[in-house]
């Protein structure tokens, strides 16, 4: 299996989704434990929430494996995105919970850790490399989305309840300010919901590492709290009802974000 799934747009933005993947390769699986194997962390039905992205001519990039096999939202280094505070790995041993993925004496070694970086997170970052850079050469601009979601709460990462909207452009780096100000507008116009921007989540790797305004990429991360279009217990299951409240939403923000960058801002 391809370490990702591709889908070249027309519009001036990619969209990235690092972490629906939910393939685990047997040789691995063989090594984990029963709860790793329920996938538990994953930013389940991103793919499906953001049906919409074909209308908007959007360039789609969808991670097939789980982030579980290797997180492509973490440096290849495995720097902490967040030193001093809880976080999971560049191949994490752990949930966000704290319990292990790994029966003892089988979590990767660095030799494994260079492998899984070389077969999987290497080939997804060179399709964003060249997809923004295609992009940027037809438009002379290129829009970045990368899409997330997690449990609204997971004591061990953050205190108490997430907000719905978790916008993060690295403290302002990944992005133009008045774009990021645009876009967390629509967020907090939405009632019913609670936005935040550079909050707990600032952007993970692909935000910060791409994002370069300077040059005429934008960034922006979206962790959005799971509760706001599915079930975030087993089975993990969609609640379209929800996610016809929310999608309209999303959809907005996008569409800002293209707005700001066709208008010359």
């Amino acid at each position: 299996m391809q370490p990702f799934e591709f889908r070249q747009g027309t519009a001036p933005l990619l969209v990235s989704m690092p972490h629906v993947g939910l393939h685990i390769p047997d040789e691995l699986a063989a090594g984990m434990t029963g709860l790793a194997l329920s996938l538990s962390d994953t930013d389940w039905h991103i793919d499906r929430l953001y049906d919409f992205l074909g209308e908007l001519g959007a360039s789609v990039i969808a991670a097939t494996h789980s982030r579980y096999v290797v997180d492509l939202n973490r440096p290849p280094d495995g720097a902490s995105l967040y030193p001093g505070q809880a976080t999971t790995g560049l191949c994490p041993d752990r949930t966000f919970d704290g319990e292990p993925l790994y029966r003892d004496g089988a979590a990767p070694d660095e030799a494994e850790i260079a492998r899984r970086v070389a077969r999987y997170w290497r080939p997804y970052h060179a399709q964003i490399a060249s997809e923004l850079e295609r992009i940027r050469d037809s438009h002379g601009f290129a829009l970045l989305w990368d899409a997330h979601s997690i449990r609204s709460e997971v004591p061990r990462l953050f205190d108490g309840r997430l907000p719905d909207f978790n916008l993060g452009t690295a403290d302002g780096a990944a992005c133009d300010g008045g774009l990021a100000g645009r876009v967390m507008a629509v967020a907090e116009a939405a009632p019913g919901y609670g936005a935040v921007l550079n909050g707990r989540f600032k952007g993970g790797y692909i935000t910060r590492h791409y994002g370069d305004p300077a040059r005429g990429i934008h960034a922006i991360q979206l962790e959005l709290s799971q509760r706001t279009y599915m079930e975030e217990a087993p089975p993990f299951s969609f609640d379209e009802p929800l996610a016809q409240g929310v999608r309209p939403v999303i959809r907005g923000m996008l569409d800002v974000m293209l707005d700001w960058a066709e208008s010359g801002k």
